[in-house]
C-alpha cells in the first residue's frame, strides 16, 4: 500500500466512524459517479480510431490515480467504473436527453443528500472534503477498502480503517487515575 494512501486514508477515516455515514456514502458516491458520467456519455469522441465518448476520457486520470494509490482497490474501481460507464452508455442510447438531464439532477440531489444526512445526522461534523478537498478523491477507495475488509481482504487496511477498541478510544478511567494504589513495600 502507498504511504501517501495510508496517510490519506487514516485522515479520511477519522470523518467516517459512524456505519450508517458510510452506508450512505456507498449510496451517495455511486449516485455522484453516475451523475458525473452520464452527461460525458452523450458527447461522443473518436480518438486514435477508437469511437467512444467523452466519459471514459474523463474518468481515465482519477482511475490512474486510484491504480497508483493502491493496485488492488484500484483495480476494483476500475471494475466498477467499466459497469457504470456501460451502464451509462446504455441510458444515453435508450433515452431522451431530457430523460437523461433529469436523471442526472436526481442523482445529484440525491447523491449531495446522502452524503449530507450521512454527516449531519450520523456523524455529527462537517464532511471531509470542507477540510480537505481531495478528500473528494478518496470517498472511492474508502468504500472500496470497506467492502475489501468486509469480504474478508486486505488486513493492511483493516487496521487503519476499522474503530479502536472501545477503551483505547475512551483513554484511562478518571476512577483509575484517581485510586490509584502504592504497591505495599516488600520486607
Amino acid at each position: 500500500m502507498n504511504a501517501f494512501f495510508k496517510r490519506q486514508l487514516a485522515d479520511y477515516v477519522e470523518y467516517h466512524r459512524d456505519p450508517l455515514n458510510c452506508a450512505m456514502h456507498v449510496f451517495g458516491i455511486i449516485a455522484l459517479f453516475f451523475a458525473a458520467i452520464l452527461p460525458l456519455s452523450l458527447v461522443p469522441i473518436q480518438a486514435l480510431g477508437v469511437h467512444t465518448t467523452l466519459a471514459p476520457i474523463m474518468v481515465l486520470p482519477v482511475l490512474v490515480y486510484w491504480l497508483a494509490l493502491d493496485a488492488a482497490i484500484g483495480a476494483a474501481i476500475l471494475g466498477a467504473a467499466v459497469a457504470l460507464l456501460s451502464a451509462a452508455a446504455f441510458v444515453v442510447s435508450h433515452a431522451s436527453t431530457t430523460v437523461l438531464w433529469s436523471v442526472t439532477a436526481v442523482l445529484i440531489v440525491a447523491g449531495i443528500g446522502f452524503q449530507v444526512i450521512g454527516h449531519r445526522v450520523f456523524e455529527r461534523r462537517q464532511p471531509a472534503l470542507v477540510d480537505n478537498p481531495s478528500h473528494l478523491l478518496l470517498g472511492p477507495m474508502f468504500v472500496m477498502a470497506k467492502l475489501f475488509i468486509a469480504l474478508g481482504f486486505r488486513r493492511d487496511l483493516a487496521a487503519i480503517i476499522q474503530p479502536a477498541p472501545p477503551q483505547a478510544q475512551r483513554g484511562p478511567s478518571s476512577f483509575t487515575e484517581e485510586h490509584q494504589v502504592e504497591p505495599l513495600p516488600r520486607s
